[in-house]
């Protein structure tokens, strides 16, 4: 098939990831091309050049408009409202036969919009006014719609989900991710550095378990960083940096037990499976996806509290490293990921034929 990407335009799709809808992205694209299809990647032009991108923006928005993300700037809408209007007249003339649709964007939610090229959604966040309506309004023939969890969709659809939308759990390459059967006794916490991360959490559970702690990921909120978490480092707390491929596989598998700490409804979890990949298993904080996605890979404690996320930690150190692994192998790998958003593929295009 030849198949465009749309994705997020506030980093570029490119290692080391800011985030999760980056590694989203740039997973899918290599493990599709991988498949035999012709891919092209709708991206901020500064994303990986091993793909064929076809630059939404000319660089990703943090850096021409650094900070503004959640802010309601004016000038950084329009910006990327352009570029992603540009992006999807060039996918409609562009004799694709189907989108995979990861943006934030409305645009490509309009129905001349979809009414041009078989399109598959894939929502990545909870739902939030700006984009509601649209996803609500764009379920015609040809679109499909998946969420990554049960309790993303539950979030979306109380009242009960539409015959076009489905749970597409997210996976990973275990070959990327590899098992290791022992640890070194310590906690590892990984993700973007930011409030709704809950960073500041892990630190407090692993100090009070008296666990050493690693943290690694971008520093996305720099006030954050400099008020709740750097005066925290030194001893057994460290920042091991931003890294990526092997260097943070290496790093996050080393370790004996995951600190997965959302303070926001996370709809899934990407870095709870990489850690569990590796055999590590995972205490976290029971928000959002996270009972649905760890399992009885993990133990999970209420929000907000710190005594309760330390026993979790002594807890989820008993499990034995077989069973994290043994539930990505089961249930989150790449290939079942794939071969599912493939299926989707042929299904919008056979409704869109109609």
């Amino acid at each position: 098939m030849r198949i465009a990407l749309l994705a997020h335009l506030r980093h570029p799709v490119a290692h080391p990831f800011a985030g999760g809808m980056e590694a989203h992205a740039w997973v899918l694209a290599e493990g599709l091309m991988a498949r035999g299809h012709e891919v092209v990647l709708f991206a901020a032009g500064d994303s990986d050049p091993r793909f064929a991108i076809d630059p939404v923006i000319p660089v990703h928005h943090e850096r021409s408009f650094p900070g503004l993300e959640h802010r309601g700037d004016a000038g950084l809408k329009a910006h990327v409202d352009a570029g992603y209007a540009g992006a999807c007249d060039r996918i409609a003339a562009g004799g694709f036969d189907v989108l995979h649709n990861n943006s934030l964007s409305r645009l490509p939610l309009e129905p001349r919009r979809l009414a041009a090229v078989p399109t598959v959604t894939s929502l990545h966040v909870p739902p939030y006014a700006a984009l509601c309506g649209f996803v609500r309004d764009s379920l015609v023939p040809g679109h499909r719609i998946t969420v990554t969890s049960e309790a993303q969709r539950r979030l979306w659809w109380p009242e009960g989900a539409p015959p076009r939308m489905s749970v597409l759990h997210n996976g990973v390459d275990p070959d990327s991710w590899p098992y290791r059967a022992r640890g070194d006794g310590g906690a590892v916490w990984s993700g973007r550095i930011a409030p709704i991360k809950g960073t500041h959490l892990a630190i407090a559970a692993a100090r009070h378990a008296g666990l050493s702690l690693t943290l690694f990921g971008p520093i996305e909120d720099p006030e954050y960083w400099a008020a709740r978490i750097a005066p925290q480092l030194g001893g057994p707390i460290r920042y091991g940096g931003h890294l990526s491929g092997k260097a943070l596989a290496d790093a996050v598998g080393r370790a004996s037990v995951f600190l997965f700490t959302p303070c926001w409804d996370e709809p899934f979890g990407l870095v709870a499976i990489e850690a569990m990949a590796c055999g590590v298993p995972v205490a976290g904080i029971d928000r959002g996806a996270a009972a649905e996605v760890i399992g009885e890979a993990g133990c999970l404690a209420p929000p907000n509290d710190v005594p309760a996320l330390a026993d979790a930690l002594g807890e989820a150190l008993a499990i034995p490293r077989a069973v994290p692994h043994a539930r990505v192998l089961r249930l989150f790998t790449r290939d079942r990921w794939l071969a599912r958003c493939e299926a989707l593929y042929v299904q919008a295009a056979r409704t869109a034929e109609r």
